[in-house]
């Protein structure tokens, strides 16, 4: 393959449409600085598949459009393209069929870049795989630039595998290995995913099927439940229909009988409370209302201060998971170089004893050629006897044996010696070995007090850790003690505001009305409020235009009906409503009511608990009738019951407040408690690798 051709437009500074033609041989390029020509390099780089930003000399990829001038407009396009000469035919199969083609790369500002090769669209991995099975490319050595041939000779091996792999042509292939290695990396995690899944999913099958078979029960068993109440129902529904029947006759006969006069006032009366009704109901949906936001204003505040407290335990878990691991690590590595020590140290004793063994062969062996050497002197001390008693040897061979003595008499002396020298510096070795013994014993017995002081340190760390742990759940029990008493004494505050808000709104009169001054016993405000309604707005004062007198005369009136209680033994009220309390009896339900009516003397009337009412004139309201003299009197005695719960609710506050702040204080102190220990676990950690330093020291002047 050969590069024929370079046509760039709108790449950086070639705005107008530039070619470049390659032909054989060397190609130069001259000009002054600033005249484009690393922009070339770049944008054969480029249309190779580079994608790192820094190698374009840019803060972004959208830096290689043209970008303007003063006098000429930015470009929103550029297009580089080169055109490849294969008349050899040496471009990859794929590509091997053309005797040229071009490679195109086209970007657009905010887009990204698109590829094409031979008119195609492909992607940066096929452009980039095509310049590295012809080895070359965007990364590839064969482009030098300034300082490349510096950075090649003082390279890496790995770095120069690449170069070798370049020129044995094999990059594209190593390309493509490593993209099957991480698609079958990629597969496996798949695989693993999907085992896992389906282990999810066989599980959450044997779920559904057990709740399948629970759901066919339920309707099953939800189909009988209809039907029983179907029959249930339909029974009731005939008696109701019967007593309904039976109750409207009565209800006719009854109603003929009344007299127009009192059906007329009746009307009028009912009308008139459901008028009044109105505004109490209002007033309590206020009152309602604001009670709510309070509370959920303060459950808003509580959330926010449960929010709090778990980041501030979740970055206090995160900072201890850091220590630990940072611990675990100084461990590993110091557990590392001990053993590598006990190695290096194993590896010199070996040593020694093989030099000693050594040493002694080697004086065995000297021993052995003097015995040799005695055993060869005595032979020639004989064969000297005989050479004297022979006379007749000749003078040569007699001074050829005495060389021979002489030779190994002069042996033997270097040997013993050369044994001397050895023993002797053997005896000095092991003396200086024993010097250095009682500093090494010394250092061990260091290193083994110090790693037990470590060993108590860490055992104190370790029960302090459970002392902070406790005195973090005793905090954390506090605080969600002291939130609850909190939050029921903030909600009962917000009950008792808004009631005293709304007592407080209804008392706009101008005369202090009967009602405030009356005091029912709770569960008798609705009674009260349906025998004497409106009457209860009327005040004291005798200069008011509608008031309560003192009555003239007799205080008490006819008694009431056998069965009802009066109504004053449960009121405490003036003594101007006295004759009217005691005229009013309270029944225990509507059948006796409705049983008592027609025996109540004239100005009688009796009541139920729930609000019914019987008047002597015939007159009746059903229980449920809305009243707002009932709604005051509940709500006064409601606020008198909110505040003995504030009493007490306050006195539960402040003594979880007092159990947290003394939570806070032990937990404070078993804090520092294990900051101290932790520090003093790490002086002795220090202490110890100062040892065993020392005592590595002393085993490699020992070595």
């Amino acid at each position: 393959m050969h590069f024929a051709k370079l046509r760039l437009s709108g790449f950086k500074s070639f705005v107008e449409t530039t070619e470049l033609s390659i032909e054989p041989g060397l190609t130069g390029i001259v000009g002054p600085n600033g005249c484009g020509k690393s922009n070339l390099v770049e944008a054969l780089r480029w249309v190779m598949g580079e994608n790192r930003v820094k190698q374009m000399r840019g803060g972004e990829m959208d830096d290689v459009i043209f970008a303007g001038t003063t006098s000429r407009p930015p470009r929103n396009i550029a297009e580089v393209s080169l055109l490849v000469d294969n008349n050899t035919r040496k471009a990859p199969a794929a590509y091997n069929d053309q005797v040229e083609f071009d490679i195109v790369r086209r970007i657009e500002r905010g887009q990204g870049s698109a590829y094409r090769i031979g008119g195609r669209d492909v992607r940066a991995r096929d452009v980039q795989l095509l310049f590295a099975d012809v080895a070359t490319g965007a990364h590839s050595p064969a482009l030098v630039s300034q300082g490349r041939i510096g950075a090649i000779i003082q390279a890496k091996p790995t770095d120069r595998r690449s170069l070798l792999e370049e020129a044995a042509g094999i990059t594209g292939l190593r390309s493509r290995r490593h993209e099957a290695e991480l698609k079958l990396k990629a597969a496996e995690a798949n695989l693993a995913r999907l085992d896992d899944v389906l282990t999810t999913l066989d599980a959450q099958h044997q779920t559904l099927k057990k709740q399948a078979k629970q759901a066919a029960r339920y309707r099953n068993m939800s189909d009988l439940i209809r039907r029983a109440e179907a029959v249930s129902l339909h029974i009731a529904w005939s008696e109701a229909t019967a007593h309904r029947e039976e109750a409207g006759t009565r209800f006719s006969a009854a109603e003929a009988a009344v007299h127009e006069i009192a059906g007329r006032a009746a009307h009028a009366a009912t009308e008139l409370a459901n008028a009044q009704s109105l505004l109490p109901d209002l007033r309590k949906a206020e009152a309602e209302a604001a009670a709510r936001l309070a509370r959920l204003g303060l459950a808003r505040e509580q959330l926010d201060a449960e929010e709090q407290r778990i980041q501030d335990a979740l970055a206090q878990i995160e900072a201890r998971l850091v220590q630990v691991k940072a611990d675990e690590a100084r461990e590993q590595a110091q557990a590392a170089d001990a053993e590598q020590a006990l190695a290096r140290l194993a590896a010199e004793k070996a040593d020694l004893e093989a030099a000693d063994i050594a040493a002694s062969e080697t004086a065995e062996t000297v021993g052995r050629e003097l015995n040799t050497a005695r055993a060869e002197v005595e032979e020639l001390d004989t064969a000297l006897a005989l050479a004297t008693e022979a006379v007749a040897k000749t003078e040569a061979e007699l001074a050829s044996l005495r060389r021979d003595i002489g030779e190994l008499t002069g042996r033997c002396e270097r040997l013993e010696i050369r044994l001397n020298e050895t023993r002797a510096e053997r005896a000095r070795l092991d003396a200086a070995a024993l010097e250095f013994d009682p500093q090494l014993r010394a250092g061990e017995e260091k290193v083994a007090a110090v790693e037990a002081a470590l060993a108590a340190a860490r055992a104190e760390q370790g029960a302090i850790d459970v002392q902070l742990r406790a005195a973090q759940e005793e905090e954390n029990g506090a605080r969600e003690a002291l939130r609850r008493a909190e939050g029921e004494l903030a909600r009962i505050d917000a009950e008792a505001t808004a009631l005293e808000a709304v007592l407080k709104s209804a008392a706009t009169h101008e005369h202090t009305p009967v009602l405030d001054k009356i005091t029912v016993a709770t569960g008798y405000e609705t009674a009260l409020g349906a025998a004497l309604g409106e009457d209860l707005s009327a005040p004291l004062d005798a200069d008011a235009p509608m008031h309560w007198r003192l009555a003239d005369g007799a205080a008490s009136g006819p008694d009431l009906p056998s069965g009802a209680e009066p109504l004053s033994r449960h009121v405490t009220a003036p003594e101007a409503l006295a004759r009217r309390l005691s005229q009013i009896g309270v029944v225990a339900t509507e059948a006796d009511g409705a049983a008592l009516a027609g025996r109540l003397a004239q100005g009688q009337r009796l009541v139920s608990r729930d609000g019914a009412l019987w008047r002597w004139d015939g007159f009746t309201i059903r229980a449920g009738a809305p009243s707002a003299s009932a709604t005051r009197l509940a709500q006064r005695n409601r606020l008198d019951e909110l505040t003995l719960l504030r009493t007490a609710a306050a006195a539960t506050a402040e003594g979880a407040r007092t159990r947290y702040a003394a939570a806070q204080e032990s937990g404070r102190t078993a804090q520092a408690a294990d900051r101290a220990a932790r520090e003093a676990a790490q002086i002795v950690y220090n202490d110890l690798t100062a040892a065993r330093d020392a005592r590595a020291a002393l085993a490699r002047q020992v070595a």
